[in-house]
Formats: structure tokens, sequence, C-alpha cells
């Protein structure tokens, strides 16, 4: 046993303990059944910001991110760009979320969707988005630890055991101590993740001489067709440009797109199925734990959108194009621009282990190097395991068990069942990764998209009281069903039945995310429209007239709301949509040399270094400067109260069929009540 694989095991052995001691530490002082679920209602700001920062990001940014920049070149590399708009989810709902956990007592969306709109459609609805997200989604960063290990480890533990070794200290601390274990393992978790994509980046540009070497070599690109997608229709090198705004094509598997797939409406649409990320069901769950919003606003201005976009933009791209000049592009090693061969040729789907390979690099030199980064790329994948898996027992135990089968069960029985469901969780995604990858891989595809369906329900709780119980309801199967037929699994299942799809994966260069949205929506407001009734729009106006008295902007600051809005839409026009072509050849063309780049850089790049300062700005106007993500002031926050009921059904308005854990508290004291029956709007 080599001493790089020595160290490797130490590290990992010590993470372990680390991980452990949390969840006896919480288990110990565990209470009840909330302070398993939930953590008690009381993570503090600091642990929300580290913890949610790896959950957000986890093992795409890690691993994914440069694999597929070294892939797909710059064009891809403008979802880095996500790192901005995946917090504007958050942005948007978590601290309206958090204020009807804390007011009403909700311990899953679930519950909360179907007080909001009734009946029990919408709880199941999002049980089975939220499973569909977990197991697969799960599975598949499971699937890239034990990859990672085996490569760092030499082939001495195959990748299938140690996935299934990883994954039970992950099950023993989340299925132990519960939220709050999970909680304060993602706080260092958070650390090491930002840690290790520094580090990595900064070996890339090691290896390549420093910044000025990757520049050069990227000047000597332009200037050819070298790469896998050649040259676009300017004749610009396709590795350093986006080919165009859309092309109609079949879809993958039909026809391919020309000078590559990433499209504006490509990255667009993939940047939605990643804002799914923050709309899933377990950041619901993460939003009701914590104990107050003060931790929203830093999270999302200056940890995602500043430190992780900065990371993205700047260090993943420098190492994943710099790949292609260390041996890694086959293509451009042919064609003389490589500057070394300290990596293997990984093209043709073997992109995935660059991460390990970048390890190997200093393997000898320093080999506990190597063992830490490895463990910070763990720990990243294992922040967003822990949090998908210890929500969906939170989920299995609240909306399915005490529910419909025990309605009465007591606390121990609660958390028992939570733990089965997370067992289930666990399992399931492991026999999914260990015997059936494909399924896994077309079933992963669906994840982030099926969650992003849920934004049209979120802006109804949140901002929309129009929004009715059959819009959403109809919207959300509609595009479920968008976001299934336009990846493989969809295309499977029809030729199962024996008919072929006329259209491949994402037809038009449009995600399935992006299909999926504008059928959503589309439905979503006609059927609302068609289904409009006063009495239950008077229900849903109970919710809003609690958001207008706590949580609304201040009066002095409501003019800069439609400024607010106009450049959020300008910059997703010009950042991630149809406005990004012009950052081609703004800043000059790909082929011009750095004696044509007046920023230095390839003007893509260049145009992703300005939207990203920009888009922090964006984000900070939204959570400060209106109050989006920032903690109510103290007056407001008197009228929360945590003993509530949910305002009563009235004449017409359909109620669940089964009572609440909570409705047969006492009356509401007279704060709530008055705020809660001031008169309605129709």
């Amino acid at each position: 046993m080599t001493h790089k694989v020595v160290w490797l095991f130490a590290f990992i052995a010590m993470y372990w303990a680390y991980c452990m001691q949390w969840g006896v530490s919480s288990a110990r002082v565990s209470r009840n059944a909330e302070d398993f679920f939930l953590a008690d209602r009381q993570l503090p700001a600091w642990v929300f910001v580290l913890f949610s920062s790896a959950a957000s990001f986890a093992g795409w940014a890690v691993l994914g991110h440069p694999a597929l920049t070294l892939r797909d070149g710059l064009p891809y590399a403008q979802l880095g760009l996500a790192a901005v708009a995946i917090p504007l989810t958050g942005v948007l709902f978590l601290k309206r979320q958090w204020l009807l956990g804390k007011h009403f007592g909700y311990s899953t969306p679930g519950e909360m969707f179907s007080d909001y709109f009734g009946g029990d459609a919408m709880r199941i609805l999002v049980l089975i988005v939220a499973l569909l997200c977990s197991v697969p989604f799960v599975a598949m960063q499971l699937t890239a630890s034990g990859y990672l290990v085996q490569w760092l480890s030499d082939g001495i533990l195959p990748w299938d055991l140690a996935m299934w070794i990883l994954t039970a200290v992950v099950f023993l601390y989340v299925c132990i101590g519960g939220l709050r274990a999970a909680a304060y393992v993602g706080s260092l978790q958070g650390l090491l993740f930002v840690a290790g994509i520094i580090a990595v980046g900064l070996i890339a540009l090691g290896q390549l001489g420093g910044f000025a070497g990757l520049i050069q070599a990227l000047a000597k690109l332009g200037g050819t067709s070298a790469g896998p997608w050649g040259s676009s229709a300017q004749g610009y090198n396709a590795y350093l440009n986006i080919p165009g705004v859309v092309q109609f094509t079949a879809g993958l598997g039909k026809e391919m797109p020309v000078a590559g797939m990433w499209t504006a409406s490509m990255v667009l649409t993939t940047c939605f199925a990643l804002m799914g990320i923050q709309a899933s069901p377990a950041f619901s769950v993460l939003a009701f734990s914590c104990r107050d919003p003060k931790g929203f606003a830093p999270q999302q201005v200056w940890v995602s959108a500043g430190l992780v976009g900065a990371v993205l933009v700047f260090l993943s791209v420098a190492q994943g194009m710099g790949a292609n000049f260390l041996g890694a592009s086959e293509t451009i090693s042919d064609a003389g621009l490589a500057l070394g061969k300290s990596l293997p040729d990984l093209s043709g789907g073997k992109e995935s282990g660059l991460f390990a390979h970048y390890l190997l690099l200093i393997a000898n030199e320093a080999p506990w190097l190597m063992a830490l980064l490895a463990v910070c790329a763990l720990a990243a994948i294992h922040a967003m395991v822990a949090l998908f898996c210890s929500t969906a027992g939170t989920m299995i135990a609240k909306d399915v068990f005490l529910r419909y089968l025990a309605p009465r069960a007591d606390l121990v029985r609660q958390k028992l069942f939570a733990r089965v469901g997370i067992a289930a969780v666990v399992l399931a995604a492991l026999l999914l990764a260990t015997y059936a990858p494909q399924a896994q891989a077309q079933l992963g595809a669906l994840a982030l998209g099926f969650a992003f369906q849920l934004w049209p329900a979120l802006a109804g709780i949140c901002w929309f009281p129009w929004i009715t119980r059959q819009g959403v309801t109809v919207g959300l199967v509609a595009g479920m069903l968008g976001v299934l037929f336009t990846e493989q699994l969809g295309a499977t299942l029809c030729s199962f039945l024996g008919f072929e799809l006329p259209w491949g994966r994402w037809p038009w260069t449009v995600h399935s995310a992006g299909w999926g949205i504008f059928l959503n929506v589309i439905a979503c407001v006609v059927v609302s429209w068609l289904s409009h009734n006063a009495d239950d729009r008077a229900h849903r106006m109970r919710f809003h007239k609690l958001f207008t008295s706590t949580v609304a902007i201040a009066p002095n600051k409501r003019f800069l709301r439609p400024v607010a809005w106009a450049l959020t839409l300008i910059w997703f026009f010009f950042a991630v949509g149809p406005g990004a072509i012009l950052g081609n050849d703004l800043f000059g063309a790909p082929n011009a040399g750095l004696a044509g780049w007046p920023m230095g850089v390839p003007s893509l790049w260049a145009w992703q270094m300005l939207w990203w300062a920009l888009g922090v700005l964006v984000i900070w106007f939204l959570a400060y400067r209106l109050e989006m993500s920032t903690r109510p002031r103290r007056e407001k926050l008197e009228q929360i109260n945590p003993n509530a009921q949910t305002p009563e059904p009235i004449q017409g308005y359909s109620r669940t069929a089964y009572p609440l854990p909570w409705s047969k508290k006492t009356a509401k004291p007279a704060q709530a009540q008055s705020l809660l029956t001031t008169k309605e709007h129709s």
C-alpha cells in the first residue's frame, strides 16, 4: 500500500470520526421528534450559510463543472453564472416559507401546500417530486464518490464497495442525529467544498505556468479549429464561441447541433434546472429548520453568488479549459497545442475523472494534500446526500405515516418511521447505482427538472394568490410530463410501448426543464383562470395578509420593486439568455489573439466575468435593499405566533380529510386572530 493510499484512508477515517461525533452528540441533545426532523427549528445562521452552500453546489460544481468545461469549452462554462441564478430561488421563496413554518408549525412542504391550496393532491405530488429528486440524484452523487476513491486508491477499493462503505457512514450519522447532525456536519463540508475547488484550480494553473500560460494557450487555440466541435458558422473555434441563440434540431439521439449543443437557449434552460435545487422540497424543510432568516442573505449574496460564483467563473474555467493543454484532449494534443502531458487523455466520456487526475499530479510530492482534497470532494458530495436523505425521511414520516397510516402516532414512532424512510431512500439509491447504472442516469436526469416544476406552486404560496389549487396541480403534472418526454427515459418508455417519439433528448437545444416549465406555466395560468373561486381566493388571502403585515417591503422602498425586476430580467437575458451571444466577440474575436483581446482574455470569458460581477449586485439589491432575505424587524417578528392555527376553512372550501397534528391546539391569541381575520379580498 503506497503512501498516498495510507494518507487517503487516514483522512477519510478522521472525516468519518467527525461525522459520527456529530451524529452521537446530536442524538444526546435531541429532546423530541421536532429536534430530529427540524433541529428544533433552531439552526443558527452560520450553519445555514455553510450547509446550504455545500448542498446547493455539491458534486456538480466540484466534479461535473470542470469536466464538462473540458469537454465543451467556454460555451458550457457560461453555466458558472448559475452560482448567481441558483440563490435567486432562495431570495424569492425561502424567507416566506420560513415565516409560514414558524407561524403555522409546518414540518414539510406537503403540509404547507395542502393547507394553502386545500386537499391532498399537492401533498402527494410534492412527496413524489421529493422522492424522484432524492433517490436518483443521491445515487448519482454516491456513484461519483465511489469512483473518486477507486481512482485515488489505485483500485484497491473498487468503486461499488467504496460507495457502499462511504454511504454507510452518511446513513449512520443522519439516522442517529437527524437534520441537526446533517447540518452541523454540513458546516464543515461547506468549508471543505470551497477549499477543494480553490486548491485544485490553483494546481491546474501551476501546471500551466500560471494564468499567463493559460491565456497564451487559449490565444493559439482561437486561431485553429482544434477540438471536438470544430468551427462555428462565423469561423470561430467552437470551444470559445456560443453556437447561436437556438438551433431547431430534433434533439440528441436524432440530430446533433452544429458546433456544439450549448446554445443560449440551452444555457438558460439548464440554468433553470439548476435553480430547481433550492426549489426542491429539501430546501423548504431546511428553511423551516432555521432559527430566523438572518443567514439567508449572506448565503445568497456573499457565499453563493460572490465566492462560489468567482471560483466557478475563474478557477473552474482554468481547471477545465487548462486540462485541454495538459494532454486531456486528444484532438488538441494532435493539433500540437498541448503544453505537456501531465494528464492522460480524458476525451470520449472519461472527462469525469478530471478532478481525480489533478489530485494524482501531487500524489507523490504531497500525498497528504491529495488525501485532504479528496475529502473535500467527498464532503461536498455528502452534504447534498445528507440533506436530501434527511428531508426525505421527514416527509415520509409526516406525509405518509402520520397522515395516512397512524394519525395518532407518538413522537417515538414518528422518529422510527423517519429512520425507516431514510434507510429506504439510501438503500434504493445504492441498489440503483450498483445494479442499474443506465436507469440511474436516466432517472437522475429528471431530478432537477422535476424540482424546478415546483416554481409556480411556490410562487402562488409566496406571491400570487390568484393561482388556484387546480392550476398548480394540473401545471405540475403537465410540467413533469414535459420533463419526462424530453429526456431519454421518456423515449425509452415510448419504445417499450411500441412507438417512437419524433424528437430526441432536448429538442431545439432546450433542456427538459425548459420544456416542462413552459407547459407548467401555460397550464397553471389557464386552469387558474378557469377555476377562479372567490371563497378559495379569500382563504389564500389570509396567508398573504400575514406576509403583508410581517415581511412586505417598507413603503418607502416600494418604488424599487419595478427597478429590481427589470434588472433581474436584464441580467438573465444577457448573462445566461439570448443576449449572451453578444459575448462571443464583443471584447475581440476569438481568433484575434492577445493583441485583439482588450480584456486580456477570450471575449466570452470576459463576458462571463462581467455578468458575474453584475449578478452579485443584482442579488444584493434583491436580498438586502428590497429586504427579501433579511431578518424582519423586531416589531414585525412579534406578530409571528409559533402556536397559531391555520386559517379555518370557509364556506365552499375543501379541506383535507384528516386533522393536522397541531389542529387541536388552543385557540389563536387575540393578536394572531386579528391578523388572520381581517376583511378578505376576493
